[in-house]
């Protein structure tokens, strides 16, 4: 009787390993551990010494981060400034929370990185809260320099790659062609009337020609955008859009 169990031995672990890796999908890997089932339990009838079969998973564990990994991200710099990770008066708590203007920012920003501002946005990102630049340098290279919103050191620069014929060195050159008025004094211009600057831009997406586009906040949390003239310098309230509507409070 005994015999007899032992010469079926064999089938019934394949059987039991094929029905537990079958649910799993894992097929293949079905197929090599039977084998090794096999050829313990024949080692069984054969020496009648009780042998131990162990099945390992087959998706090996997530490995940890390595040490010169985790050492980099927490050597990365970081702003002197947070703010609260909170979506209701984002901007005004931004504003309120730099002590760096968006002229300033742009000041620094050239001082590292000759040339253009073409950008400028004040944002909570991972190292804090920072002024992300857009320049297009003098190299004809678009930079993107981010800076301490606190103290406007500069903690990162990268070089970007806009080649398309819309974000294209060319055409931002066509651009800043003939504008009198730059970011810094749009900036200033914007601030003058409308309270705290919070972003600038170059935008040409809606009309003929190009126009600074400024984004303002006051101190009672009401958000301005705002149109100002490259050559005149003369601020405008932006025009309406759907996104506006979606924005309660925005007043443009």
């Amino acid at each position: 009787m005994t015999s007899a169990w032992l010469q079926l031995a064999p089938a019934t672990v394949e059987h039991v390993i094929e029905q537990h890796l079958t649910n799993r999908g894992e097929r293949t890997e079905m197929k090599r551990n039977i084998v090794i089932a096999t050829v313990a339990a024949a080692a069984i009838v054969g020496g009648g010494t009780a042998t131990a079969v162990a099945f390992s998973g087959d998706s090996a564990a997530p490995s940890a981060p390595s040490a010169s990994a985790a050492s980099s991200a927490s050597s990365a710099p970081r702003s002197s400034v947070s703010v609260p990770d909170d979506d209701v008066n984002e901007d005004a708590r931004e504003a309120k929370a730099a002590s760096v203007s968006a002229p300033q920012a742009a000041a620094a920003a050239l001082k590292a990185t000759p040339g253009t501002v073409t950008g400028v946005d004040l944002d909570e990102d991972r190292p804090g809260l920072v002024w992300e630049v857009d320049v297009l340098g003098k190299d004809n290279k678009w930079h993107e320099v981010t800076l301490d919103a606190g103290t406007a050191k500069v903690l990162n620069q990268r070089v970007e790659h806009e080649d398309d014929d819309d974000h294209g060195v060319a055409h931002a050159r066509a651009e800043l062609k003939g504008i009198t008025v730059d970011a810094t004094r749009a900036a200033e211009r914007a601030s003058a009337s409308h309270g705290t600057v919070t972003s600038v831009d170059l935008d040409d997406d809606h009309r003929s020609s190009a126009t600074w586009e400024v984004e303002t906040v006051t101190k009672d949390g009401k958000e301005h955008k705002l149109h100002v003239d490259p050559n005149s310098a003369k601020v405008t309230v932006a025009p309406r859009d759907a996104d506006d509507d979606d924005n309660g409070g925005r007043d443009d």
